[in-house]
């Protein structure tokens, strides 16, 4: 198997891109939202790779983060879900959007994809919703903290359901709390910070 792939990136094409290394130009594909398409030729890359070998076919999937490829490889072990289904899902939303849509069991935001079905979108969440990680896991960033977000806690853990109670999507409740500035909070008091960032 080949882990990954590392070189200088020649040229891009509609799917993917084209990495030279040891006088081979390897073609692989990259989900459409890849920084990979941020790079120029001739610029250095390295890619994390998956290897699909068919009867008719070999095909390479590139990913900039390790992460993104373990999602991938998680995703194709979903029955109906093979590698251009897997393709189509991270290339729909940002990698915390589709691990958010997994574990908050929210099959309608997996649809979003291109060719991907309610009931495959069911069968995703189905099937990985406990293989994912947890909500606090995979808040975004909030802006200036330096990519950084609070540590995950039981405080946090009882605002999202008070937030999710009062009607709140799990997922606005999740990127509220994210956008919560200080640590250490009272479940109380982080109720009310993150309620003044959905107004």
């Amino acid at each position: 198997m080949i882990h990954y792939i590392k070189g200088t990136m020649t040229m891009k094409f509609n799917g993917g891109v084209v990495v030279e290394t040891g006088g081979i130009g390897y073609e692989v594909f990259v989900p459409e939202n890849s920084a990979a398409y941020l790079k120029n030729d001739g610029d250095d890359i390295m890619l994390y790779t998956v290897m699909q070998v068919r009867e008719d076919d070999v095909s390479l999937y590139g990913f900039t983060e390790r992460e993104a490829m373990d999602i991938f490889n998680k995703l194709i072990t979903v029955s109906g879900v093979g590698a251009k289904a897997a393709m189509a899902i991270l290339s729909a939303m940002p990698l915390h959007e589709v691990k958010q849509a997994i574990i908050f069991e929210d099959a309608a935001s997996l649809t979003r994809a291109n060719g991907i079905g309610k009931k495959t979108a069911q069968r995703v969440v189905l099937e990985l919703k406990d293989k994912i990680g947890s909500a606090e896991d995979i808040a975004p960033a909030a802006p200036g903290t330096g990519g950084s977000v609070p540590a995950a806690n039981d405080e946090k853990t009882e605002a999202i359901n008070a937030l999710v109670a009062l009607g709140y999507s799990k997922n606005e409740a999740v990127n509220a709390l994210a956008r919560v500035n200080g640590t250490d909070l009272t479940t109380e008091d982080y109720i009310k910070e993150a309620l003044k960032t959905l107004f």
